[in-house]
């Protein structure tokens, strides 16, 4: 199986039903899952396939994926910070989650309590406005993060000396069972440890910078690519920069939603953008020729063709949003202004026009609602 995009690693069409890539998605998982295959590469054939199916049985998810491309969605570019610290970040991709429904068919599941052991960090959530610039070519841009990063004094353990004992209290587990005795039976509730948080250790000796937690609050900055064609509402990923996890675990990630803020000049519609340009009625009778001035700052000359209407919309190919090799269009909409005061030379010429076509002009000397009066 080769590494494609995402339709290719499930084995289905690009048009495939929900049912159909579930279908598809249970056969190679069970097939590639690590504790039943033991041939070379078959747990990063699994990963590969959790990662396609999280994007793909979500509709929003696969919308952007189809929107945005694979290489566009999954590895736009790389994070970073800037400055020094003890955090190992990992890269950006496109919103989608760990690994899917996996344990409804090999028989695991999840309860109400906090599983044991050493916990992820949690994901943080931010709002980011570009302008439509920089949603139509993509852009660079810096942010500043508050989150926990594990403490450069214990390098994440909590402990002074950088050594863990096991929890006398749950002795390990991470867990602590709660018995009780009921007309019904006897009962047994599992809880998590509160001493050592479900970890199952704890620090030989408290870490005096950070109390024990093995975190510190920091503020950093980030460099964020917002990759060519993104629209309001979707979500970048910065894999690892969330909150810091318990010793051993992965930090959480970063999500960027991200919102366009409307432009003067411009306006998107997919991956077409359009502008108003405005025309005299001579301009619209005989044609005329006028110059655009596109996104991108280049001047270019437009046809307007003779007899042309209000509000029709003319196209220059190519100077839309550019995305995946295929950039749209842009879409000037003529908009025929009369003049409200034109001069006496002009006046002139449009009665002349106004006898030619037959019609009268209106007495001056008359009042404004002579007209609705009629004759006596």
């Amino acid at each position: 199986m080769e590494a494609g995009d995402y339709y290719e690693i499930l084995g289905v069409p690009r048009n495939a039903e929900e049912k159909e890539i579930k279908k598809a998605y249970r056969n190679l998982a069970r097939k590639y899952h690590p504790d039943v295959c033991k041939e070379p590469g078959a747990e990063e054939k699994f990963k590969k396939i959790n990662e396609a199916y999280s994007v793909l049985s979500d509709s929003q998810k696969r919308a952007q994926y189809d929107h945005l491309g694979h290489e566009t969605y999954t590895s736009a570019s790389k994070g970073s910070y800037s400055g020094t610290g003890g955090f190992h970040g990992g890269g950006f991709s496109a919103d989608f989650s760990g690994f899917g429904d996996i344990f409804d068919f090999f028989g695991g599941g999840f309860s109400g309590s906090r599983q044991a052991g050493p916990q992820s960090g949690s994901d943080l959530l931010m709002k980011m406005q570009i302008t439509l610039e920089e949603a139509v070519f993509g852009a660079d841009r810096e942010i500043e993060v508050n989150h926990t990063e594990a403490c450069s004094h214990c390098n994440g353990t909590g402990s002074e000396s950088k050594k863990l004992t096991k929890c006398p209290r749950c002795g390990g587990s991470g867990q602590m069972r709660q018995m009780s005795q009921t007309i019904f039976g006897q009962f047994v509730r599992m809880s998590t440890c509160t001493e050592c948080r479900g970890r199952g250790s704890i620090p030989e000796k408290r870490c005096s910078e950070c109390r024990g937690t093995g975190h510190t609050q920091v503020h950093r900055k980030v460099t964020v690519h917002i990759p060519a064609g993104i629209e309001s509402g979707m979500r970048l990923r910065m894999e690892g920069y969330g909150e810091a996890g318990d010793y051993g675990a992965p930090n959480g990630d970063l999500f960027i939603e991200v919102y366009v803020r409307p432009h003067d000049r411009f306006r998107r519609s997919g991956d077409n953008l359009e502008t108003d340009v405005e025309i005299s009625p001579a301009q619209a009778v005989v044609g005329s020729v006028v110059d655009v001035e596109t996104i991108e700052k280049r001047t270019v000359e437009l046809t307007i063709p003779p007899g042309i209407q209000h509000n029709t919309a003319l196209k220059i190919p190519g100077e839309g949003v550019r995305r995946r090799g295929r950039p749209g269009d842009l879409l000037v909409r003529i908009k025929v202004v009369i003049p409200r005061q034109p001069k006496s030379e002009v006046r002139s010429l449009y009665e002349k026009i106004l006898e030619l076509e037959g019609h009268r002009m209106p007495d001056s000397k008359k009042g404004f609602f002579s007209g609705f009066m009629g004759k006596k």
